[in-house]
């Protein structure tokens, strides 16, 4: 008698459940994190690297399905195949017509992509799987000159991989329950871009790279850290581009946490949480120095030990009511969607600094930068760094580029050289 051998299956993480409910065509939720290099790409090397790549993250063979009350992925047997780049940045990964994997591995010229529908894992994940891909497809490319040479910094295991964050931290104190009721009657109405949207809702892309130390040093003018200025000059930069009929609405930026730099895990999928950075130009002066302040107090008050909790207790609450857990997933859906929306007017824009992407020193003469950028359905900012080089991509579904040109001229008319490439 032949056995059929068992299909491995897990549930989303906490935050992966918005996704397939809000993918569009507009915004696919895929971002792409890509690398750089001063050689072109083999193709045929860089697929090796993908298998190795593959053996270590079970994770990324998984596919999505929908279930009768949620979605869930299911382990499959596709072997990813790298392709040479020939659709636009951050196309449609899932549709719900096709099973297939969540993400891509792409090539043009010198650069290798990295494109992954956001249910799979967020920034700080796609990171540990694209060093390993770059590191892999070097050391076979130089395999005597990188023979010695050792990836550092992850050592998890599958499990810790695999694990869902959010329910192995979340904390149900009912007092919880009582800031979240507050903070939600706080909300404001914030101010919204508008503009001419794209043709066939193609991304609009903008990236600036610049030498790290410059942003440092004249972000520490103003005793601030480079997310802190950058922050508050992408604030200064829509306000010079706001009608005057709207400033006196409050510009709010959402930023996202890595939340494991708070809380113990190594998972590889989704962990993370949104803070508010809001500045009323209306009342507060528009010199750089005041905004970079107050974004400064903000960043400090946000990223409390209680209020992170907070937000986890308000990402869990929700899906641990019974009552929602016996909604039928159309419903679900559709009430994912209509809080989205909702969400969506209290917030202008989305800013994400994904960190410092470290590889083995004797790599830096073969990698350039590093650069992620993200589908969106209003413009955002996203930035990362390797070595002295820091991207900055301001994504927007807009054919309007007044803040991506109010933004950079700021950063250069205080002396940072910043060279500029788009995809318009």
């Amino acid at each position: 008698m032949r056995h059929q051998e068992e299909v491995k299956w897990s549930r989303l993480d906490n935050y992966s459940k918005v996704f397939p409910a809000t993918w569009s065509p507009k915004d696919p939720k895929v971002f792409r994190l890509s690398c750089e290099l001063f050689e072109a790409v083999e193709e045929d090397v860089l697929q090796r690297a993908l298998d190795i790549t593959m053996e270590n993250f079970p994770l990324y063979r998984y596919v999505l399905r929908r279930g009768l009350f949620w979605y869930y992925l299911e382990s499959s047997d596709i072997v990813p195949k790298v392709e040479q780049e020939s659709q636009p940045v951050c196309a449609p990964i899932y549709t719900g017509l096709r099973t297939n994997l969540l993400f891509r591995v792409s090539y043009y010229k010198c650069r290798v992509n990295l494109e992954m529908f956001h249910v799979l894992s967020d920034g700080a994940g796609a990171i540990r799987f694209m060093r390993a891909l770059v590191f892999n497809y070097l050391t076979l490319l130089y395999r005597e000159r990188f023979a010695d040479i050792a990836l550092s910094g992850d050592t998890s295991s599958i499990s810790e991989q695999m694990d869902d964050s959010y329910n192995r931290h979340y904390i149900g104190k009912k007092a919880f329950r009582e800031m979240a009721r507050n903070e939600k009657a706080q909300r404001v109405k914030a101010y919204k871009i508008r503009g001419t949207r794209t043709d066939e809702y193609r991304l609009s892309l903008i990236e600036g790279s610049m030498p790290v130390k410059a942003v440092i040093d004249e972000a520490h003018k103003y005793n601030a850290t480079l997310t802190v200025y950058i922050t508050s000059v992408y604030l200064y930069s829509i306000y010079k581009t706001m009608p005057g009929r709207n400033r006196n609405q409050p510009i709010v930026l959402t930023v996202p946490v890595n939340l494991r730099q708070f809380f113990e895990s190594q998972t590889a999928r989704n962990f993370f949480s949104t803070i508010h950075i809001g500045y009323n130009f209306a009342k507060n002066p528009d010199d750089l120095e005041h905004i970079i302040r107050s974004v400064a107090d903000d960043f400090q008050n946000s990223l409390k030990a209680e209020k992170l909790n907070l937000q986890l207790y308000k990402a869990v609450s929700v899906e641990r009511n019974p009552f929602a857990r016996l909604l039928p997933l159309p419903v679900k859906d559709f009430f994912i969607r209509a809080a989205v929306k909702s969400y969506d007017r209290h917030t202008t824009s989305n800013i994400s600094n994904i960190g410092k992407i470290e590889l083995p020193p004797e790599f830096g003469d073969y990698i350039r930068e590093f650069s992620i950028c993200t589908s969106v359905r209003k413009p955002q900012l996203t930035m990362c760094s390797y070595n002295d080089r820091l991207v900055v991509s301001i994504s927007s579904p807009f054919k309007e580029t007044d803040i991506q040109r109010t933004f950079f001229q700021t950063l250069s008319k205080a002396g940072i050289e910043i060279e500029i490439t788009s995809n318009l």
